[in-house]
């Protein structure tokens, strides 16, 4: 039955998107952007999306309950068919003044799984510190539109060796040793646990203390860390961040990420391309509820450059990118 109050889906349809105020964000990066007015709070991520969390609408109607109402006339029959009816994924523009928390996000099966136990447990959707937000995985590509740079993947273990022998802190030689010797993965999984964990509290303040020491300007590889130190001071992602590879992108380069991929982004501004998800796994550089454990369960620890996407010319003033994200079908039909 047509509901009066819904505009027809094949008409062109102006969606109102909502803006999301986190603490690392822009006072005026997003509003420069779109021609807008400052709020005088951070402007942290633009949602353009049918996500429950932040839905963008159509006039008072969320985007979700119209692309519901018609699926094939929204979406088209294939995409309609082969996602049960559902946008399959989300837009963002980011505006990073200051590091985002040190996370990871999980794939599908994994997403199911946590999502349906901590339903089971009676955790509320909008509890802060439930979890996993939805049943869907989050493979992510962000594409820079001005100079952007973070932190992606596990950098080689004996080249963090080095890096932090870099720091004079005695302390660390544990850490050093581990790094090399043995498999890289399982070096990297005793490291990363044994910076997390609360007893090194008093090595990652000296860790800390050495970074501080380093000016976030300097042409130095521990430059980034130190502009992180100073974001975060006290937070345990700190010593943590170091076992990852730092990433610059020029404007329009793209990154991809993965399942199991820990990142963390550090500055910029730029289009994030997602599945249709809100699932994030934090152990750091966040005042949002953090996981170690269960992101100890859904993290990658094979070491891996960054994956950069490069566009391709399809047309004269049309680029595209491609990365190798898995399709999934909705786990509301699968």
């Amino acid at each position: 039955m047509p509901r009066p109050d819904l505009p027809p889906a094949t008409a062109p349809m102006r969606l109102a998107t909502t803006v999301r105020p986190y603490d690392w964000g822009s006072v005026t990066a997003l509003p420069r952007l779109f021609g807008t007015e400052p709020t005088g709070e951070p402007q942290a991520e633009l949602w353009m999306g049918a996500h429950p969390g932040a839905p963008s609408t159509v006039g008072d109607v969320p985007l979700g309950e119209l692309i519901a109402h018609d699926p094939a006339a929204t979406l088209g029959d294939p995409v309609a068919a082969r996602f049960g009816g559902e946008l399959p994924y989300l837009l963002k523009v980011l505006a990073i003044e200051r590091p985002l928390s040190l996370q990871v996000h999980p794939t599908t099966e994994q997403a199911q799984a946590g999502f349906a136990a901590e339903n089971a447990r009676g955790i509320p959707l909008d509890d802060r510190t439930r979890t996993y937000k939805d049943a869907s995985h989050k493979p992510e590509m962000v594409c820079a539109l001005t100079p952007f740079h973070g932190l992606c993947g596990f950098r080689d273990p004996a080249a963090t060796a080095a890096l932090l022998d870099r720091l004079g802190v005695a302390g660390l030689r544990p850490w050093i040793d581990a790094l090399t010797g043995g498999e890289p993965g399982q070096a990297l999984r005793e490291v990363f646990a044994a910076m997390l964990d609360d007893a090194a509290g008093p090595l990652r303040a000296e860790v800390e203390r050495a970074l501080l020491k380093v000016s976030p300007d300097a042409e130095d590889e521990l430059a980034p860390y130190a502009g992180i130190a100073r974001d975060y001071p006290g937070d345990p992602g700190i010593a943590a961040a170091l076992l990852l590879n730092h990433v610059d992108l020029a404007p329009g380069q793209a990154l991809y990420l993965g399942a199991g991929v820990p990142h963390a982004y550090l500055g910029g501004i730029g289009v994030e391309i997602m599945a249709n998800s809100d699932n994030v796994l934090r152990c750091g550089l966040t005042s949002k509820h953090v996981d170690v454990p269960e992101l100890m369960r859904v993290v990658d620890f094979a070491p891996t450059a960054p994956h950069l996407v490069e566009p391709a010319q399809d047309a004269p003033g049309a680029y595209a990118y491609r990365p190798p994200a898995p399709s999934s079908r909705s786990p509301a039909t699968s």
